[in-house]
């Protein structure tokens, strides 16, 4: 047993009454019980999802701490989906300590008692709160203030984005059916003028009854310059030679139009969003500093800061790359030492914009550049790319840290350390 699973047992002292939360949609589920793991309550306990439900809640709580003479409570449930979140504020707001458990780790626990695998609404608090009690638990972080407001709206902006990249491919289809000449003629249908076709007369059969100067004028509506009479008639030819479905046009003209306002909306909405994202990183210390390293952008900031919150609740770097998944693990077994791996445990979306950011970095800049291939070449332990890619990943997490904690500036010379010390196996 590990010191910080010790830590987590001393905090449930004989004074602790440890309750255990299976969280539903509409319904939840309470048990309670003491630090040996005897039970407090009479029988389960219920509340809803609202507000006379959390203030039953409290009161039962509050009951049983008094009867069974007890001065502190822990709150254990698991985190499902986004259904725990509203019960997690609402035992913030009344300072209650709330703890989460794995999912997995209750799917594994929940046959020591019946052997049976079976799962129910008296079963599953038990279970909860026995990890609690062995200290498998995890203290949840909640952001406030900007950090809150900065994680919604990036989650905002990921929604939007999916939606608006689904549109895309769907216009795309539409095309390669109905006019697949279309790409010949323009390299990107979201350009003004293949917009503006696609809007006024996306059909073939449409273009074939306009002539040249025609198609131009619609075109200089919105469109200044870099659209003439050479591009208008390169339409033209492929509309007439267009190898496109001809049945169902009517509807597949209404499809497009549909398909074109959803891109339009999409695209307002996503604007809105980025607006509102460079409000608020104006008030984060750091921001700039670190945008200020080639290759690094926004959209990997404002994703940084949005999965990992106050960089100050972190004690050192480390502790960021397991959040993200990216420390290291290895099985091994009496002379077997198995092949290293990242744990991939933690918040996923955190790890797929580090690697996501990364790419570009290596490409654009100098110093990610050698220690890239320096990693992949050396005498000693060279690694392969997507493991340099990694190791890579771990390296920026350590200079946001000291860039958003330490309030220095980016040091390109200190990158290059890793180079310079000797036989330097840098690990995750």
């Amino acid at each position: 047993m590990n010191n910080k699973q010790n830590q987590k047992i001393m905090q449930i002292t004989s004074e602790t009454i440890v309750v255990g939360v299976d969280i539903g949609s509409e319904e939840n589920y309470a048990r309670a019980f003491d630090y040996r793991g005897i039970e407090l309550s009479k029988k389960v306990f219920r509340f809803n999802n609202d507000d006379n439900g959390f203030t039953n809640f409290s009161n039962w709580m509050t009951y049983l701490m008094n009867e069974n003479k007890k001065n502190a409570i822990m709150v254990g449930m698991e985190p499902t989906g986004h259904y725990w979140l509203n019960v997690g504020h609402y035992l913030k707001d009344n300072q209650v300590k709330l703890v989460l458990v794995n999912p997995f780790h209750v799917k594994r626990s929940k046959e020591f008692d019946d052997n049976s695998p079976t799962k129910n609404d008296i079963k599953d608090p038990k279970t909860i709160a026995m990890l609690v009690n062995e200290g498998r638990y995890m203290e949840p972080y909640i952001p406030e203030g900007i950090y809150n407001e900065l994680r919604v709206a990036a989650e905002i902006k990921d929604q939007i984005t999916k939606q608006l990249v689904t549109v895309k491919n769907r216009v795309a289809r539409w095309i390669s059916i109905y006019f697949p000449e279309f790409n010949k003629v323009f390299a990107d249908w979201e350009g003004k003028a293949a917009l503006m076709t696609l809007k006024r007369f996306p059909m073939p059969a449409e273009i074939v009854k306009l002539t040249g100067e025609k198609i131009v004028i619609y075109w200089r509506e919105e469109v200044a310059r870099a659209v003439g009479i050479k591009k208008a008639n390169k339409l033209l030819e492929a509309a007439k030679k267009s190898v496109g479905v001809k049945e169902g046009l009517e509807l597949a003209k209404m499809e497009l139009e549909l398909l074109l306002a959803q891109y339009d909306l999409y695209k307002k909405q996503l604007d809105k969003t980025l607006g509102k994202i460079d409000e608020m990183t104006v008030n984060i210390p750091g921001m700039n500093e670190i945008l200020d390293i080639k290759g690094i952008g926004l959209t990997t900031v404002v994703g940084f800061i949005s999965e990992v919150g106050d960089i100050e609740r972190f004690e050192h770097p480390r502790q960021i790359q397991k959040l993200a998944g990216l420390n290291i693990k290895e099985n091994s077994s009496g002379k077997h030492k198995g092949q290293t791996t990242i744990s991939k445990r933690g918040r996923r979306k955190l790890r797929s914009i580090l690697f996501q950011a990364i790419l570009p970095v290596v490409a654009s800049n100098k110093e990610f550049q050698e220690l890239h291939k320096y990693y992949t070449t050396r005498n000693v332990n060279p690694l392969k790319k997507k493991q340099s890619l990694i190791l890579l990943c771990c390296k920026l997490i350590r200079v946001f840290y000291a860039i958003l904690k330490k309030k220095v500036k980016y040091d390109p010379q200190k990158m290059m350390n890793d180079i310079n010390r000797p036989l330097n196996d840098v690990a995750c």
